[in-house]
């Protein structure tokens, strides 16, 4: 019997986070204060550079003895971006470039406070105000933009969201429409109904620089199969979302054309919250080994 559930509608969940706090504790559910952030931003920057270990910049045994020399910048997508805590705390580790999106005004509007700010070198640091790495130094930089996933084209930006600004590098060029290395998206494919979530990622498919070794990584709660292992999801009310369950991802992935190449659960959170599980997929089949 095929589940039925309410589907996310996407004004009732920008309502919803427009009244939360834009900080780390307000996009974090109150976690924001505590262990998590960083233990997150570790998993996801091992979790990365277990499939791009070419991105290290200090010695370790995952980078390669001789890295392949480029003179390319590498670009990352931040997807449901919030006030910019991924991006600061992990792309921009990685990355020379990141496009930030996000759709509640309050929180892009924080983002973008945050990147001027260490674009001027105006930073209050603390555990949850970080300097942005790259950015004071105009090695890196952070475009900000305002739209809904529903709507979001990875490979025209500016065709359905709002430009802000952009920090730090200035290229030669307009690059704002180029391919993209990593297409990240963390907790916020839960506002997308699954025909939307097929539709964006295979959008964002389209978007990637090498088919077969670029990233789509999607980070995100699962809840429990069904019990003949079956996909299966649960609707929040609070935020009008969808928890999907690991067979459930699975099937978009495969609907969306994409290739699950590896996967890994995220480890040292508190106790009582949902699995977390990151999974990376590509259009192409990768040689890569899981």
């Amino acid at each position: 019997m095929q589940q039925q559930l309410p589907q996310p509608d996407v004004k009732e969940g920008i309502q919803y986070w427009t009244s939360q706090p834009a900080s780390y504790d307000g996009v974090l559910g109150g976690f924001g204060s505590g262990s998590l952030p960083r233990v997150d931003a570790l998993g996801s920057r091992s979790f990365i550079l277990y499939l791009m270990p070419e991105l290290s910049t200090v010695p370790s045994a995952i980078r390669p003895l001789r890295p392949p020399e480029s003179t390319r910048r590498t670009r990352a997508l931040d997807i449901g971006a919030g006030i910019g805590r991924v991006t600061a705390d992990v792309l921009l580790h990685l990355v020379s470039d990141v496009v930030l999106v996000e759709p509640v005004e309050t929180f892009v509007r924080e983002a973008w406070s945050r990147g001027r700010a260490s674009s001027a070198d105006a930073v209050q640091a603390d555990s949850t105000h970080v300097r942005w790495k790259g950015i004071l130094e105009k090695e890196k930089s952070v475009t900000f933009l305002q739209g809904t996933l529903q709507a979001f084209d990875p490979s025209h930006p500016l065709a359905c969201a709002k430009l802000l600004g952009r920090v730090g590098h200035e290229p030669p060029a307009d690059d704002l429409e180029s391919k993209f290395d990593i297409v990240w998206c963390q907790w916020c494919l839960g506002c997308l109904s699954d025909p939307d979530l097929v539709d964006f990622l295979r959008r964002s498919r389209a978007a990637l620089r090498d088919p077969a070794r670029s990233l789509i990584v999607a980070k995100e709660n699962l809840c429990s199969d069904g019990p003949d292992g079956e996909p299966m999801a649960v609707f929040d009310e609070t935020d009008s979302s969808l928890t999907r369950s690991d067979a459930a991802w699975k099937k978009v992935f495969m609907d969306a054309g994409l290739h699950l190449v590896h996967e890994d659960t995220q480890l040292g959170f508190p106790e009582g919250l949902y699995d977390v599980k990151m999974s990376r997929s590509c259009s192409q089949p990768s040689h890569f080994g899981d």
